[in-house]
């Protein structure tokens, strides 16, 4: 367990500018960074990250928090590893007591699984460099592609011994179960018991975005992959691992996207190591998967624009082809460069210089326009063929989410195919009236399959506030977390005859308190609570408090709210006093109570209407509605409302 002054310590050494540009391209915007969101599709920047209040936040799909938060959401880790992985990033020593067996029976299963997998890369990288076989076999694999000792280490190239069960035999040497080398996928499971999966093959570690091992790709070694061998395995989808939401090299490569504002997408692991050898870091590799929506989304949240670098035969047309549309889709800048024949990323960077390569890149690049002309229409003089073929293009036009890029396509093509614009822009409108009539049809399908399930019916008189109401009490929770250690009753005389100091998080309990008033949200009381708890901790300041909650959904609430008010402190530059203070949470106690109130008189009334003829329920009933009136029309008054009595 970590304790708290080393939270403080992590926290206090954090920038959040820092940790969120790890995952997502951050630009300047005033005083702040805006980024595009990595929790929602998001087409224009809509992340905001605010340096003096070390918080981010979405504008479209709220989420958001401090760092730690950040780091939860994004990698779907626990709050330790969150701040494990800060303290490692900027290298401050956590001191934790050991686990009791409890404890580590709680650790959670995807924890464990990412223990297993850095361990077995660790394993896999020793055996290549110190043992003899691995020296012998795997490294001289390794060498005979000309890859170099520095880009072994980075990339934690490895070996797998050919004995059948020598990872598993060293993992329970160590203490590791099998149940988590099976649910890696770093061994399987047969009736004779289990052995490992990458046996005998060269070993490629899968990284995520923040350098966490997800999984494996084995390759076997050129003279056993004769006859029926596979050449590579990989690691099959586990908790940790989903192929086709993951991206080789993407955690060394996306600095350098970042910098060149570009990406250079390969099939293979080699291609991806080859180039970084060569010097070009901007490169990531799907390894032969059909691109996917979650890739694209992925590389998008470092750079639009994207140069398919395939090879030039038949598979990797075919690569380059599949991809296009998809990527178009997602607001991305294509282009496609298919190597020489003869020639993959791997052997062309062996060949060539890294200012060779990229001069070649920028130099042969096309559009994927000018890709696909020159792939559909080559040696095309049938009529209907080259109509199939520009409708083909005219298709890849139509799913571009910006008209303005729309229209510059369509000129283009026109020009290149000789083509009347008008004729371009009719069949593209007709393109997209067809996507659009399809979306709504899936809406309407959708729809009425909501509608034919059973509904759960609501119960007035267990609902609570109405979402209008409920706003109010998040205005006393803003302020318990804004302003909940400064004193807005000075003096204050208690029923004993004593003088205290109250703060706005003492009175808002003190007061709600006297009548057994909660909040409807369980995590409001909860902070109110706390921060009376804290209110004599010598230094206590609210908001750092629940900034750093180790509670998410608590910490993530706070630096919501903390956003908001930074907005709009900076908009209207509020300096409020204790009496100014004072008054708005009187007044917002006030109007908490008078939609208590008024939730009350509702329910009462729908109370009297289901009464029938029970007369005595009836005046019982009256009775409690006159009361509610009576103080609805008190609470009104102090509010200097008038509220019309019915």
């Amino acid at each position: 367990m970590i304790d708290r002054a080393t939270v403080d310590k992590i926290m206090d050494a954090v920038n959040i500018v820092d940790v969120v540009g790890e995952f997502v391209n951050l630009r300047k915007s005033g005083v702040n960074y805006k980024g595009l969101c990595p929790f929602h599709d998001d087409k224009t920047p809509s992340f905001m990250v605010s340096p003096a209040r070390q918080i981010c936040k979405c504008f479209s799909c709220g989420e958001g928090g401090n760092a730690v938060n950040f780091l939860m959401k994004h990698e779907q880790i626990t709050y330790p590893e969150a701040l494990r992985w800060l303290a490692k990033k900027y290298n401050i020593d956590i001191q934790e007591r050991e686990l009791t067996d409890d404890e580590k029976r709680e650790q959670s299963e995807r924890e464990s699984m990412f223990v297993v997998n850095e361990w077995a890369c660790q394993y896999f990288h020793e055996i290549l460099l110190n043992d003899v076989d691995g020296q012998a076999i795997g490294k001289q694999y390794f060498r005979s592609r000309g890859i170099r000792d520095d880009i072994i280490n980075k990339f934690q190239l490895g070996f797998a011994l050919t004995k059948r069960d020598a990872l598993c035999n060293e993992a329970k040497r160590k203490g590791y179960k099998d149940e988590f080398l099976i649910k890696t996928g770093l061994a399987i499971q047969n009736e004779r018991g289990i052995y490992d999966r990458f046996a005998g093959r060269a070993i490629f570690p899968w990284m995520n975005v923040s350098g966490k091992v997800v999984a494996f790709g084995g390759r076997k070694l050129d003279a056993a992959t004769k006859g029926v061998q596979q050449k590579y395995v990989n690691s099959p989808d586990s908790e940790l691992y989903h192929k086709e939401r993951e991206l080789y090299g993407i955690y060394q490569a996306k600095k350098a996207i970042v910098k060149e504002d570009c990406v250079y997408m390969v099939e293979g692991y080699t291609d991806v190591i080859a180039m970084h050898q060569c010097g070009l870091e901007n490169v990531v590799a799907n390894s032969g998967t059909a691109l996917s929506i979650h890739q694209i989304k992925l590389l998008r949240r470092f750079t639009q624009n994207i140069v398919l670098l395939y090879d030039g035969d038949e598979a990797g047309i075919h690569a380059a082809m599949r991809g296009t549309d998809m990527l178009l889709a997602e607001a991305m800048n294509v282009k496609v460069l298919l190597l020489p024949d003869g020639d993959d990323p791997d052997s062309f960077s062996r060949k060539h210089t890294a200012q060779e390569f990229k001069e070649y890149i920028d130099s042969h690049q096309t559009d994927f326009i000018q890709f696909k002309t020159d792939l559909l229409l080559k040696g095309v003089s049938d009529p209907i063929k080259k109509a199939e073929a520009i409708n083909n293009i005219i298709r890849s036009i139509a799913v571009i989410p910006d008209p303005m890029v729309r229209t510059a396509y369509i000129k283009d093509c026109s020009q290149r195919l000789d083509v009347d614009e008008r004729t371009l822009i009719s069949q593209t409108n007709k393109y997209i009236a067809g996507e659009r009539e399809e979306a709504e049809k899936r809406i309407a399908r959708e729809q009425e399959r909501e509608q034919e399930a059973p509904q759960p019916t609501a119960d007035l008189s267990m609902t609570g506030l109405t979402p209008k109401d409920k706003e109010v009490e998040r205005l006393l929770v803003k302020n318990i977390i804004r302003h909940g250690n400064e004193v807005i009753f000075s003096g204050m005389e208690t029923e004993d005859g004593q003088f205290i100091d109250l703060n706005v998080a003492q009175y808002i309990d003190y007061d709600l308190g006297s009548d057994g008033l909660t909040f409807s949200d369980d995590r409001y009381n909860r902070i109110l609570q706390e921060a009376v708890a804290h209110s004599a901790d010598p230094g206590f300041e609210s908001e750092r408090y629940f900034m750093q909650h180790p509670d998410p959904q608590i910490s993530q609430l706070a630096a919501s709210i903390g956003i908001e008010s930074h907005q709009l402190s900076r908009n209207f530059a509020l300096n409020e006093g204790e009496a100014q203070l004072r008054q708005r949470i009187t007044h917002l106690i006030l109007d908490f109570r008078m939609d208590i109130v008024s939730q009350q008189l509702k329910v009462l009334q729908r109370q009297l209407k289901e009464a029938g003829s029970d007369m005595q329920r009836i005046k019982e009933l009256m009775t409690a509605y006159q009361d509610a009136q009576t103080l609805r029309n008190e609470l009104a008054r102090r509010l200097g409302s008038d509220v019309i009595v019915s």
